[in-house]
């Protein structure tokens, strides 16, 4: 991954922010991810200050040695600051001096924080929001992000591939998802990128079923929704199987619905596509077949450092696909008391198209 170009990027942004809003003097990064994003340190504490010829990670002395290999091993250029928790608000306040305009991060920054930055930490620097400055870089994905969300999605079909007999001795949901959780960890990733959804028989007609202990049946769908994570990136993935046959006819139906419905909204998948134009392209199909009212979630997302993140693919979307994109397609149906169906795709958008990263075979009745 080439980590050292996105600060720089980040700078630029500084200069004009979207929305019409001033520059700002410098930006305070407070999400983790972000600041692994832009730097590469994976500590559980510490905050970015990015300047417009000066970049300086603030972090405690757990992470002193850990922070300098990271930011290293990346190629990012920054100082390194080390405080007691205590004491951060002393070192921040000598880090800013009198910077006129500091800009915080939105959506990471509690209304309590932001009365102690404002009172306590920086109380003669101005303090302005910002919306999605980094997060809009980590839109579009590059070569070295694309290879883990890659591997981790390798890692997830071997995983099921290698588990997927077991269904056949009915094991409960929470064992069966302990094993797949396990199974993937054992194939080399860091853990499950989210909690692992097992849902059985009429389990199947809640979207995100925690996994209990009712047991998987023969005859009766089971929607398997889950993900590996590499290197801190997430794939994402959901199979509808089955053991024996599929003999109810409305599930049997939603089946095939489902699995022609997710086939549209990934033919639908390109560069210069309106993400909201997928979301249809998988809706009209379940509509026609008198289902609308049962496809009750969004039709995908986009998947990295974090299992939801922008590029939103739903009605309401207002993305346009781009080449590097990273997203889900992820259609369903739901039938309370009888069951459900879900599949999904993680894949890469293209100019032409798209490639998935996901190869597990999808059943069919």
């Amino acid at each position: 991954m080439d980590q050292a170009a996105r600060l720089p990027r980040l700078r630029d942004a500084l200069k004009r922010p979207d929305g019409g809003a001033a520059p700002i003097d410098a930006l305070l990064v407070t999400s983790l991810t972000n600041i692994r994003y832009l730097t590469g340190f994976t500590g559980s504490a510490g905050m970015l200050f990015v300047f417009p010829g000066r970049t300086v990670l603030l972090t405690d002395g757990r992470y002193r040695t850990q922070a300098g290999e990271q930011l290293a091993a990346a190629g990012v250029e920054a100082e390194i600051a080390v405080a007691a928790a205590a004491a951060q608000h002393d070192t921040a306040r000598e880090i800013v001096e009198d910077l006129p305009v500091l800009g915080l991060e939105a959506a990471h920054v509690s209304w309590a924080r932001q009365r102690a930055f404002a009172e306590t930490w920086f109380p003669r620097t101005e303090l302005v929001p910002t919306v999605g400055m980094v997060e809009r870089l980590r839109r579009v994905k590059d070569a070295g992000e694309i290879a883990r969300i890659a591997e981790a999605c390798r890692i997830a079909d071997a995983a099921l591939g290698n588990l997927r007999d077991r269904l056949t001795k009915e094991p409960a949901e929470a064992e069966f998802g302990r094993e797949l959780d396990f199974e993937m960890r054992r194939l080399g990733a860091t853990g499950p990128s989210f909690e692992t959804i097992v849902a059985s028989g009429a389990n199947a007609a809640k979207p995100h079923h925690r996994p209990d202990d009712t047991r998987v049946t023969a005859n009766a769908p089971v929607v398997i929704d889950f993900g590996a994570l590499v290197d801190g990136y997430c794939s994402d993935m959901t199979r509808t199987v089955w053991t024996g046959r599929l003999d109810d006819p409305t599930l049997r139906r939603a089946v095939e619905v489902v699995l022609a419905s997710q086939a549209a909204g990934v033919a639908a998948v390109r560069a210069g596509v309106a993400a909201s134009d997928v979301d249809k392209a998988c809706r009209e199909v379940i509509a026609d077949a008198g289902w609308a009212d049962a496809f009750v979630h969004g039709t995908g997302h986009g998947v990295g450092l974090d299992i939801h993140e922008a590029p939103s693919v739903a009605a309401s979307s207002t993305d346009t696909l781009e080449p590097g994109h990273v997203v889900t397609v992820e259609p369903g149906v739901y039938l309370p008391g009888l069951g459900g169906v879900r599949i999904e795709d993680t894949v890469v958008v293209t100019e032409d198209g798209c490639r998935p990263l996901t190869n597990t075979p999808k059943d069919t009745p």
